[in-house]
């Protein structure tokens, strides 16, 4: 049994949107399965947006501090957030920027490279659009996906990291319980 950490990305707090309804599918198919699951719904956090590049050697506040346990205690995480102009919202960037304070992803290595303290965990990012998910992937090169899953999870050494990228997302609802089975499985598998 695995011990996951689910970070929800959509920045409309409350639970109304698809990726609730994805992370909440995740849940009930991993807790199923016997895994531990925690949610971190970022929109319910309140930290600031960091301004200033020397704030970052600085430690977090302890909103941050609290969901950096969640994810150090976790073997896999599921993060999930919608596509806004061909990235993650703000909020999901702001709050990773967060999670840079204080050197919980990475510690500076003699030679200049970071260090990733991330290592052994796995991770499945689940992202929805509006666009169909190839035409993001072929035409636009999923750069925005591409971006935070090796400059941010990588290099805080998150590997194997898995990705569902989810396109036409207000399909039919028969598309919809589809997406819904998929993660429930995924969540069971702990993928």
């Amino acid at each position: 049994m695995s011990d996951i950490c689910i970070i929800q990305g959509h920045p409309h707090f409350g639970g109304q949107h698809f990726c609730h309804a994805l992370a909440q599918a995740y849940k009930e198919g991993a807790v199923g399965a016997g895994h531990h699951v925690e949610i971190i719904d970022i929109a319910g956090l309140s930290f600031d947006i960091l301004r200033d590049p020397a704030l970052m050697s600085e430690p977090p506040s302890d909103v941050i501090i609290h969901a950096e346990t969640t994810i150090r205690d976790a073997e896999h995480l599921m993060i999930i957030y919608p596509l806004w102009l061909g990235t993650m919202p703000a909020l999901v960037k702001a709050f990773f920027e967060q999670m840079a304070c204080g050197a919980f992803l990475l510690n500076n290595a003699a030679k200049g490279w970071p260090v990733g303290n991330l290592k052994g965990r796995s991770a499945r990012l689940v992202v929805t659009m509006g666009m169909p998910a190839v035409a993001y992937e072929v035409l636009l090169g999923a750069h925005g996906v591409r971006g935070f899953e090796s400059a941010i999870l990588g290099i805080a050494g998150v590997g194997p990291i898995r990705e569902t990228l989810l396109g036409g997302v207000e399909r039919s609802a028969k598309q919809r319980e589809k997406w819904l089975t998929k993660m429930a499985d995924l969540g069971a598998k702990a993928r």
